[in-house]
């Protein structure tokens, strides 16, 4: 099986000054005054397998439905990764049938972006409106990117420059796209707004020629779950445990909304507030890692070296730990709200777990890079198995006066 690494994602970025764009829409309000809309089915399925390439290791997937804005032209598109470590909806163009409005400057030039990620890949196209449906939610007229599987324009060398792979197929994405949901509501915020601030992210290519552009909030890829009409500040991801050799397959739950219904109270959750990239502390033998973070996208336990841990990487799969014997790890995570809490999980030999027929593992670990990649703990989908994990969302009010962002579990 194809040992995949981590897809981190770019966002919340901080700038100050929003110029405008056309949008196809894209609107939103975090008021907490407004009424509580009637209980609606929240509840989306969600399952670890191997994906739509049969060699996705610890992939967590669900179907998206889209529909063309204000119309009941409607497509249901499966094996979507569900990924807490990005925001917004990213499709390929290949699994998308829908004719959906292009997002447009006031000359008529259709919007691209670039997202990249931490391993160097990265996902190009053109971002346009649609209608988004998760369970019995539905966002209006949500800015999504569409992965062009044939650019319409030459990708800018500020998008390659990673030196990865444009992932544009399912046999590259190992998906048939990304639903980004985690803490924030834009994929960048107010660092896009500006154009002396704008990072390589949203470009316009007048004349074929793509150049780095500012986008209104409105106009950027957003997060569907705080454009819902309720049940609109945060997730829960509810997976059940799976034995330490692995499991086939686990079926779980994506649940909308945070102490909305009776389904995602918070229950015993501890909430662990993070700074405005959704980082938060963890510690680890009495030093601190402040850029750790939680991510249903990362197929692994990604943290530290082998050198500071004392155990092999994998001759054949260098990156991914494989010791003797399972080991035990003990960590302190500590929100910036002062919240506390060890987390203990268990590093196995990934040639041995590669080597099974099983899809879904609680104890898959590689490093994070070299130095200063290394100031973190990336708690990817092993930490998932066996808990409820809530995932607030920037500015929205949640239970017991808690605002986003911020992780729960």
């Amino acid at each position: 099986m194809k040992p995949w690494r981590a897809k981190l994602g770019f966002f919340a970025l901080i700038a100050t000054v929003a110029v405008g764009l056309a949008s196809c829409g894209g609107g939103g309000s975090s008021s907490s005054s407004a009424p509580t809309p009637p209980p609606v089915n929240n509840t989306q399925a969600i399952t670890v397998d191997f994906g739509p390439a049969n060699n996705y290791i610890n992939g967590l997937f669900t179907s998206v439905t889209i529909c063309a804005p204000s119309s009941s032209n409607c497509q249901t598109i499966p094996n979507v990764l569900v990924d807490t470590g990005s925001v917004g909806l990213r499709l390929l163009s290949s699994a998308v049938t829908l004719s959906l409005p292009a997002e447009t400057d006031s000359s008529g030039n259709d919007l691209q972006e670039c997202m990249s990620f931490a391993d160097g890949s990265y996902l190009w196209g053109p971002v346009a409106g649609a209608d988004v449906e998760l369970a019995g939610e539905q966002a209006s007229s949500v800015p999504i990117q569409i992965v062009s599987a044939s650019p319409s324009f030459p990708v800018p060398n500020s998008c390659t420059s990673g030196g990865g792979p444009d992932e544009n197929t399912v046999a590259s994405l190992g998906a048939n796209g990304i639903l980004g949901i985690g803490n924030f509501r834009h994929d960048c915020g107010t660092a896009c707004t500006s154009t002396s601030t704008a990072p390589a992210l949203y470009y316009l290519c007048p004349n074929s020629v793509c150049q780095t552009a500012s986008v209104a909030l409105t106009g950027q890829v957003q997060n569907p779950v705080w454009l819902f009409p309720g049940d609109n500040n945060g997730v829960l991801i509810s997976l059940p445990p799976v034995p330490a050799t692995g499991s086939p397959s686990v079926s779980g739950s994506l649940i909308f909304g945070i102490g909305t219904q009776s389904d995602n109270a918070l229950g015993s959750a501890v909430i662990y507030t993070t700074n405005s990239s959704a980082n938060f502390q963890t510690t680890y033998n009495g030093i601190a890692y402040s850029n750790s973070f939680i991510d249903s996208g990362s197929n692994a336990l990604f943290f530290l070296d082998q050198t500071t841990l004392g155990i092999p990487d994998c001759s054949d799969n260098p990156g991914w730990y494989c010791p003797s014997s399972t080991q035990q790890y003990t960590a302190t995570n500590t929100g910036l709200n002062g919240a506390t809490g060890p987390v203990s999980f268990n590093i196995a030999n990934a040639d041995s777990l590669f080597s099974s027929s099983n899809a879904a593992f609680n104890d898959l670990g590689g490093d994070s890079g070299t130095s200063p990649s290394t100031d973190y703990f990336d708690f990817g989908l092993p930490f998932f198995f066996g808990r409820n994990v809530f995932v607030g969302i920037n500015g929205m009010a949640g239970p017991n006066g808690s605002v986003g962002p911020y992780w729960a579990y």
